[in-house]
């Protein structure tokens, strides 16, 4: 797969651009300059090919600029093309030259000029003007409108030799790895926890929140396994965010949540859990997803201290979410790497786990133990409850539906105990579970 990289300067249009390509609404756009911050990775909807979305290039020697400008020139230096990006509104800019000239020095990789926003023919600046920056005849697009795509397509093409004659590859697998978004509030250590897992800086990483603003997908293979890992903005409560940006980043963040089969909950273990932290576990297991909080920073916690605090927060979880059994709470280290694999090791496990079909025969079996142990509470009108026959009918959450005959409208404790007795025998403590009930037709109704 060939890496394309989409340089310039800010506010050119870059973020649109690889929205276009990518068939997605993954990079924020904004009319604010230096928006995006960290590459943000994708594909071609219609192309085998990585698009790598970069933050706008500035002169700065320090600071989240600096660093942002870095990752943007490691990105180009690695592509196999580049996609650099001009403003056909404003005309050429003495930025413009400056990092022509140094895309031309970090890289071999040919380069297509872009003059992006030339929707209106009476705004176009003198395409001629381009020449200078040494990448020969703009090709005139609008990233907002998507004209002129046609274009990158043929240049791409040509580079990466593909024939969108050719006929596909028969029986194409879909993408099996294991989608696994890093959620929490600002600052507790998602993408140096993020940089851990790949090995190496890919997230800018400060002591400050609000760093992060894209959700942002690598793909990579840790611990044994193909998987995408997502790093997303930091998740304020809504009274303290007032930047609209701030709120495309927070939206973004809980989309991520749909688009994971995992979430990794980070929570700073020097602090007290916040109802804030509760209230992103909610959303999660209303989702169906698993959950892992990670107690990161746990080396900094006092060893007397961590025995209670580890009980405390499995007491907050498991009694505020009664669709788990048993929260899935581990402590670790972003900085050091400690306790790292062993969560992934854990979180493989419950995967694997809720990617399985259980035997009705054995479903029954256990269900049968449970009511023979506890028999359901006699209905208001004082006729049995009888549970009847049970199937697993859903994944992801875990969905058991059980036939009922008598009066189905049976109580939420009683419920709670079929989950538990269920979750213990098959392991599935870690995963949410739903019941549902399916009344029995009576054979000797009147139709």
């Amino acid at each position: 797969m060939i890496k394309i990289t989409i340089a310039g300067r800010p506010n050119t249009g870059k973020s649109t651009l690889f929205n276009a390509l990518t068939g997605t609404r993954d990079a924020i756009v904004h009319n604010r300059p230096g928006v995006t911050r960290d590459t943000n990775i994708g594909t071609f909807h219609n192309r085998p090919y990585q698009l790598r979305d970069t933050a706008g290039l500035e002169n700065a020697k320090s600071g989240i600029a600096a660093d942002s400008t870095n990752m943007a020139i490691g990105a180009i230096a690695d592509a196999d093309a580049i996609l650099f990006v001009v403003d056909g509104r404003v005309g050429i800019t003495a930025s413009d030259i400056e990092w022509a000239r140094l895309v031309r020095r970090k890289t071999k990789a040919p380069v297509l000029l872009l003059m992006n926003k030339t929707e209106s023919v009476r705004k176009i600046a003198d395409a001629h003007e381009f020449y200078k920056l040494g990448f020969g005849a703009p090709v005139m697009i609008s990233a907002e409108h998507k004209t002129g795509l046609a274009d990158i397509y043929e240049f791409l093409d040509k580079i990466a030799g593909y024939n969108e004659n050719a006929p596909e590859p028969e029986n194409n697998p879909t993408d099996s790895r294991l989608k696994i978004a890093v959620l929490g509030q600002p600052n507790v250590g998602k993408s140096t926890f993020v940089n851990r897992v790949l090995g190496e800086k890919k997230q800018i990483v400060m002591d400050a929140p609000g760093i992060t603003r894209d959700t942002v997908k690598f793909p990579t293979h840790f611990y044994g396994r193909d998987i995408v890992i997502m790093d997303t903005a930091g998740l304020r409560r809504k009274a303290g965010v007032t930047d609209d940006v701030e709120t495309i980043s927070a939206l973004k963040s809980l989309d991520a949540i749909d688009q994971a089969d995992v979430v990794i909950l980070i929570v700073d273990a020097t602090k007290n859990i916040e109802n804030q932290a509760l209230g992103i576990a909610s959303r999660v297991y209303d989702a169906g997803k698993i959950l892992c909080v990670a107690l990161n920073k746990w080396d900094l916690v006092e060893p007397e201290l961590r025995d209670d605090k580890l009980l405390k927060l499995k007491h907050q979880f498991t009694n505020s979410f009664h669709q788990i059994i048993k929260p899935m709470i581990l402590a670790i280290s972003a900085e050091t790497g400690t306790g790292v694999q062993n969560m992934f090791r854990r979180i493989y496990e419950q995967w694997d786990i809720a990617s399985a079909t259980i035997p009705t025969s054995l479903l029954n079996r256990i269900i049968e133990k449970l009511v023979s142990d506890k028999q359901p509470p006699m209905s208001r009108l004082k006729r049995p409850m009888k549970i009847k026959f049970a199937r697993q009918t859903g994944r992801y959450p875990m969905r058991i539906t059980i036939n009922v005959g008598g009066a189905s409208n049976i109580p939420e404790s009683y419920t709670r105990y079929l989950r538990r007795g269920i979750a213990n025998a098959l392991h599935w403590e870690h995963l949410p579970i739903t019941i549902d009930y399916k009344k029995s037709e009576n054979p000797f109704d009147a139709k």
